[in-house]
């Protein structure tokens, strides 16, 4: 597959320069942040509605983990987390590349987890001074290997 022919999904996932306003991106970004906030504000007692929210956020949840809300992911499919594995308060997850979380991790609060490099290039040289519009940038995240991971 050729650049051209690549989906702006697809240049993110490879850690290549995507626009991320992207429609496609917009959607599941915001299917993110709807399954998040409804974890964030779900009874701390409903164990069970909690584990489904993860399960169908996230790429994968493990067995007896447990994250602490309130937690942020950018699309929540890139991020996989392992058994046993536990993150407090506030976790933000920047998953426009993979974010593996291993098995038998604490995290700690207020933890950020983002990709190892971030980079903003307008599309076309600004002619005014000012830079272009936010529709006019490209943005590649993510590292080499297009991944970062936290392990025990």
């Amino acid at each position: 597959m050729t650049e051209s022919t690549k989906t702006m999904r697809e240049r993110m996932l490879a850690g290549e320069l995507y626009i991320a306003d992207d429609p496609v991106l917009g959607e599941e970004s915001a299917r993110a942040q709807s399954l998040s906030h409804r974890y964030n504000t779900m009874a701390p007692t409903d164990s069970a509605g909690r584990r489904a929210v993860m399960e169908e956020l996230l790429g994968a949840f493990g067995e007896d983990s447990e994250v602490r809300p309130p937690f942020h992911y950018d699309y929540g499919y890139n991020t996989t987390i392992g058994a046993r594995t536990f993150a407090n308060w506030n976790l933000t997850s920047l998953d426009v590349a993979r974010v593996t979380i291993g098995d038998d991790v604490q995290i700690g609060p207020n933890v950020q987890l983002p990709p190892r490099r971030i980079r903003s290039t307008p599309i076309s040289g600004a002619t005014s001074g000012r830079p272009p519009s936010r529709s006019r940038w490209r943005t590649t995240c993510g590292s080499a290997a297009g991944s970062s991971s936290a392990r025990a």
